[in-house]
């Protein structure tokens, strides 16, 4: 990796796939223009422009999207660890590229009670509308809104951007998060964040456990959705309990759990079917 002149990152795609990273279920904020990709977190953003090699990520916030992409993180370490399970070894060689995205917290809580039943198109497209209708511009893009930006929308205003059933979920847990401590939140074990996390409004175990991994870093945890629980009964046996398959599988993979879960969902989503 190389940072130029504080704009610009330079970084080569041997562990690296912007596509397989973006479009692996984890994040919803960007879009392709023309043949780059506009990545968006919070009030940052990113040009990303592929090169044969490598790809080259125009950005005034270098600092922030290192982090953001995890590119300071040994995933070939990770990798190998993984890939002494045949079912991981294959999932890996499929979606080697994957980085877990280290996202903005309030964004990422009210992203994914969006994403509860709904599709990656909508939930990408509400998202841009909230963005563009209560977010500060900057430049030709707006950041994502903060809570007190949030806090006057009403239900129905939720329900014009298309949040559907899910707006009365966005209006009461803006107003619960402004007693949550999102940030000293990150002192807690990941089982009492986790509870707490579930109380608030729109928040069930799956939304729970995504908020953790992609939010606040908890790799000992598995989101398990359809595509998880098809591939838990694939593989391993037959289970419709939701909460069971989560508990074998991080007591399984224990701290490289929410790694596993990444490459065996993108795995099963766009391969095995």
């Amino acid at each position: 990796m190389q940072v130029e002149k504080n704009k610009k990152i330079i970084i080569e795609k041997t562990n690296f796939n912007l596509v397989q990273t973006l479009e692996c279920g984890q994040v919803f904020s960007y879009y392709k223009e023309n043949e780059n990709y506009i990545v968006q977190s919070a009030d940052k953003v990113a040009l990303i422009q592929e090169m044969d090699d490598f790809y080259c990520i125009n950005t005034e916030d270098t600092d922030y999207f290192i982090n953001y992409f995890d590119f300071n993180t040994d995933y070939i370490k990770i990798k190998q660890e993984l890939s002494q399970i045949s079912l991981l070894n294959e999932a890996i060689k499929f979606g080697y590229g994957i980085k877990i995205l280290k996202q903005d917290i309030f964004e990422t809580i009210i992203s994914f009670i969006i994403s509860a039943n709904n599709n990656i198109k909508r939930i990408k497209n509400i998202l841009f509308k909230l963005r563009q209708n209560y977010g500060k511009k900057i430049g030709k893009f707006y950041a994502f809104p903060s809570m007190s930006e949030l806090k006057n929308v009403s239900e129905n205003d939720f329900v014009k951007l298309g949040a559907g059933y899910r707006a009365k979920y966005l209006v009461k847990v803006i107003k619960q998060l402004e007693f949550f401590d999102m940030e000293g939140s990150k002192t807690l074990s990941t089982e009492e964040l986790r509870k707490n996390l579930i109380k608030l409004s729109g928040v069930g175990p799956k939304v729970a456990d995504c908020i953790l991994l992609f939010a606040y870093s908890r790799f000992d945890v598995f989101p398990v959705d359809t595509w998880i629980e098809k591939l838990y009964n694939q593989f391993y046996e037959h289970c419709s309990n939701r909460d069971k398959i989560r508990n074998i599988l991080v007591e399984k993979f224990g701290n490289l759990s929410g790694y596993a879960q990444q490459y065996l969902f993108f795995y099963k989503r766009s391969y095995l079917k």
